[in-house]
């Protein structure tokens, strides 16, 4: 008899943005059927952020959240964290996603919260990373996949690729060429942890084999 198949792991998505991240995950779940993993809300600090189209464009739950619209920074992290929580997920991934989140929402999902950055972190952390990699003169930069902690592009790396600085790249060139990897990199890590295959021994990330 052959083995039962393995639940989906129900992923929340955050963006700030136009969602080309989340649309890389969706994608790289349609194409693989051993993906693992379903997205199951997909939420934003904008109304206007393009992300949330893409996920009432194939019928996922959306939920919104604007800092302007409560009291202070906790209440609104309060008010988001109790929308995604409702969608049960296992996993919350960040795809541009331009908030800071204290302890108090990365308590819901430990070691479960990922994020992306443009950079060879601990390079270039912060909003400006590609802008700051070019005026540094770096030769190589690239993007990094990182479990979420309270510090900004502080938490324990899963994984990294290099992206080559080219002569007379712009900033928007050279992000492209980056986003273009994050669009590999990113789906391939929440994969291994909708498999459950990343541990965390101190900073250091250690991705385990799956057992058949």
């Amino acid at each position: 008899m052959p083995p039962a198949s393995r639940p989906s792991t129900r992923c929340a998505v955050l963006v700030s943005g136009g969602g080309t991240n989340l649309q890389a995950l969706l994608d790289a779940i349609d194409a693989d059927p051993d993906f693992g993993g379903e997205v199951v809300v997909v939420g934003s600090d904008r109304r206007d952020a393009g992300g949330l189209e893409r996920a009432r464009g194939r019928g996922i739950p959306t939920v919104v959240q604007g800092l302007d619209d409560h009291a202070d920074r906790t209440a609104w992290e309060a008010a988001l964290r109790r929308d995604v929580e409702a969608h049960r997920p296992e996993v919350v991934v960040l795809a541009g996603f331009m908030r800071i989140l204290s302890g108090a929402f990365l308590a819901g999902w430990p070691d479960r919260v990922v994020n992306t950055h443009p950079s060879l972190l601990p390079a270039f952390r912060g909003a400006h990373a590609v802008r700051e990699a070019l005026d540094h003169g770096v030769k190589v930069t690239g993007c990094t996949v990182h479990l979420v902690d309270e510090q900004v592009d502080h938490g324990p790396i899963v994984a990294q690729r290099a992206v080559e600085v080219v002569a007379g790249d712009t900033e928007d060139a050279l992000h492209e060429r980056i986003k273009a990897v994050e669009h590999e990199l990113l789906p391939a890590c929440v994969k291994l942890l909708c498999h459950d295959l990343v541990a965390v021994e101190g900073r250091v990330v250690h991705v385990r084999e799956e057992t058949p």
